[in-house]
């Protein structure tokens, strides 16, 4: 019995599209139907699908070639007749009908809608691989931006964060361990990354930097601490930008512990 799969609306899947200026057609494309074609009964519907997939990629990966534009139309045409034919022929769905009809729906560049009617019968995450890989961006945190889809962010948040963190891979494992816990709760943005970069750049010793994370985890007792030391220090206006909740403070804060 197969496994049923939660399924994303077609608007949902649409998204990844509209996040990339680079979305990669040939990719997404390759990646759906090598998903779905194997699951198709029929060994007629399966060698068609296969090999209009074959030709409709090749044709994505090079659009300037008249001659691959053309027999990429010519193989969807036939694979539709082909399945339309055996639909109105066929008294069940045991030939794989329905699957190659999604095939046909990711030929046609209908990525978003093959995505909705493949994700039940063959998963949500081999399909986030697919759309994820197609995003084709630079500085970009793939392994991020999947987790928080599977935590049940939309993907125009989830690669925005992926973005986002791309840019500041070289910060300590520390402080990526914060970020990405910021993200899966949804309280990442622009102004928290820009004062945790403060963190990054202070440098701070193993000791400081364990003060940091309890400093930007909210601990109250060590705000106050840290606060009253800032005070003793002549910086009335860090601490309490400090007790306020900025986290521009925080680097500040953990930088005078001894190293």
């Amino acid at each position: 019995m197969e496994t049923k799969h939660r399924a994303h609306p077609a608007t949902w899947w649409a998204q990844f599209r509209e996040v990339s200026g680079s979305f990669d057609a040939a990719l997404v494309t390759e990646g759906i139907t090598d998903l779905i074609v194997p699951k198709i009964k029929s060994p007629l519907l399966r060698r068609e699908a296969e090999i209009a997939a074959d030709v409709v990629v090749r044709h994505l990966a090079k659009p300037s070639s008249p001659e691959l534009a053309e027999r990429a139309e010519k193989q969807i045409k036939r694979l539709v007749a082909t399945v339309e034919r055996l639909a109105d022929r066929s008294t069940g769905d045991d030939a794989g009908i329905t699957e190659t009809y999604v095939v046909c729906h990711a030929l046609q560049g209908d990525w978003a809608q093959a995505a909705a009617e493949a994700e039940p019968f063959v998963g949500t995450q081999p399909l986030l691989r697919a759309f994820v890989g197609a995003l084709r961006l630079e500085r970009f945190d793939p392994v991020l931006t999947v987790r928080l889809l599977r935590a049940g962010q939309g993907p125009s948040v989830a690669v925005k964060v992926g973005l986002m963190v791309g840019k500041y891979g070289w910060w300590p494992d520390w402080l990526l361990k914060i970020v990405t816990e910021r993200a899966l709760a949804g309280t990442l943005d622009q102004a928290t990354i820009t004062a945790l970069d403060r963190c990054a750049y202070a440098e701070l010793s193993p000791a400081q930097a364990k003060m940091a994370t309890r400093l930007l985890n909210g601990d109250r007792a060590l705000i106050d601490a840290s606060a009253h030391r800032l005070e003793g220090l002549a910086e009335p206006r860090a601490a309490a930008k400090l007790r306020e909740g900025d986290l521009n403070a925080v680097a500040l804060a953990a930088r005078l512990i001894p190293l």
